[in-house]
């Protein structure tokens, strides 16, 4: 288990920058970084800190099924989770029509996209 990939895909998953965490936590985004990719251990008191910026609770952390299946299966890049954060965060504040209409955009940009 890699407790760094853990927290970047639930930040992520919640739109969360690094700083957005270093704001919540008072920990050093520099020190965030290196969680995340493996190079720090984060004590136990600042795994706590750290689920309670991302409003978890630690146990989430170490529950493989937690993350939710479509990560485990999909094996999306941090591009690709980024973009659909960003999707997600805008299209919140969107009528149904305009949901609608925004998705059969993309179906249409997908569909005669060039690979």
């Amino acid at each position: 288990m890699k407790i760094g990939t853990t927290i970047r895909t639930y930040r992520l998953q919640k739109g969360l920058s690094q700083g957005d965490i270093e704001k919540k936590t008072g920990l050093l985004r520099c020190y965030l970084s290196r969680v995340e990719n493996g190079h720090t251990v984060p004590s136990l008191d600042t795994l706590s800190k750290i689920a309670q910026a991302l409003d978890l609770s630690i146990a989430q952390f170490f529950a493989e099924e937690s993350l939710g299946h479509e990560f485990n299966t999909q094996k999306l890049s941090d591009e690709e989770l980024r973009f659909l954060t960003q999707i997600r965060r805008y299209s919140s504040n969107l009528n149904e029509s305009d949901r609608k209409l925004l998705l059969a955009m993309v179906k249409k940009f997908a569909a005669t996209a060039v690979r």
